[in-house]
């Protein structure tokens, strides 16, 4: 989707406000970003960008809708595209949304929290390139995709935002974000509006970042998330080594601890907080079950069908063998059939609870 005709200007003419807003949201999303833009006017002297979790294999509709509700011009960016005030940024299906000094960078770099686009990449590109002048918010969202991203904000002096968890469809992303980030508002998406016009207008300074081990570990990092060589064969990773894979490559993943975040990542760059991963390991846990189920099913069909021919031919012991390794399959598979329902049944109260 080509952007409409704009007299926007870029943020390098107007260095004085938060003109770099980032904005991440998953489940539930697309009405509270509707909301959100809905009520912004046209003149805002900022940029947008926006993440939302959304499939790899199907065209994007979003910038459509956001158009329909926002006089603001939202489109899928192509890489290079410059930053202009009055434009909304949407990543597109499948590639990360990174940003650039003056220009976007789209890049189908390593998957993080399982997600490309992922919110995470986008807050700490923009932190690395415009510091204070940015403002990150978490809007609607299971697990915690953007916690991470908005530490990187603050570290660099912007401001952060969250949804208030109490009226998000789904509350874990906030949620996440305000345990383990020093929010600067909890709103509800009705009062963001007229916070982002003012801090777009608000004076801020821009602050030279210092050269400490955060800002090495900030630009390595937002380096792996477009595949940079150098960020990946740095033998100066962030981190320490941990006793766990990644569930996407299956390398070995380092350790990281920001605040009171734990992370991972890996050395091709595919990252983890501690709760995707987890809950990764949970999908790879039950297609290895499902995976041993089928096997041990297929196992104790076989074994009978060979119990069977033994008899027909009349040995008999090797009959009793056979019939001795079938009945071990089935009770096998028992045993993991009761543990794959007991799973399904819990994965159900979670959700439950969830919506409650």
């Amino acid at each position: 989707m080509e952007p409409r005709q704009s007299t926007s200007s870029r943020p390098e003419n107007n260095k004085s406000g938060r003109d770099i807003i980032v904005v991440g949201a998953s489940a539930g999303g697309v009405e509270v970003l509707s909301q959100l833009v809905r009520g912004l006017p046209a003149n805002l002297p900022a940029a947008i960008f926006v993440v939302l979790h959304i499939s790899p294999n199907g065209p994007s509709v979003l910038p459509n809708i956001l158009n329909r509700r926002s006089s603001l011009n939202a489109y899928h960016p192509k890489d290079g595209d410059p930053i202009l005030h009055g434009r909304i940024y949407v990543a597109p299906p499948d590639r990360h949304l990174l940003v650039k000094r003056g220009h976007v960078h789209v890049a189908h770099g390593p998957k993080e929290n399982r997600h490309r686009p992922a919110i995470d990449p986008l807050f700490r590109t923009a932190a690395r390139a415009y510091g204070a002048r940015v403002v990150g918010i978490v809007l609607s969202g299971s697990l915690d995709d953007g916690t991470a991203g908005l530490i990187a904000i603050k570290n660099q002096g912007g401001v952060a935002i969250a949804q208030d968890p109490e009226e998000a469809l789904y509350d874990s992303m906030p949620r996440s974000a305000i345990e383990n980030v020093e929010i600067d508002c909890i709103l509800p998406v009705s009062e963001m509006a007229h916070v982002l016009v003012r801090l777009a207008n608000e004076p801020v300074a821009e602050i030279e970042p210092e050269n400490n081990g955060s800002d090495r570990e900030l630009e390595m990092e937002s380096g792996m998330a477009e595949l940079d060589i150098g960020a990946m064969q740095s033998s100066d990773r962030p981190g320490k080594v941990s006793g766990y894979s990644c569930p996407e490559c299956g390398g070995v993943l380092w350790e990281l601890e920001e605040s009171n975040l734990l992370r991972f990542r890996c050395r091709v760059g595919h990252a983890y907080s501690a709760a995707s991963l987890l809950d990764n390991q949970n999908q790879v846990l039950e297609e290895a079950l499902w995976s041993a189920l089928r096997g041990l099913k297929e196992r104790g069909v076989l074994a009978r069908r060979m119990a069977l021919r033994a008899r027909e031919q009349g040995h008999n012991l090797t009959a009793e063998r056979f019939e001795a390794q079938a009945q071990e399959a089935e009770r096998h598979a028992e045993v993991i059939r009761k543990v794959l329902l007991k799973g399904a049944d819990e994965q159900n109260g979670a959700g439950e609870q969830v919506s409650r």
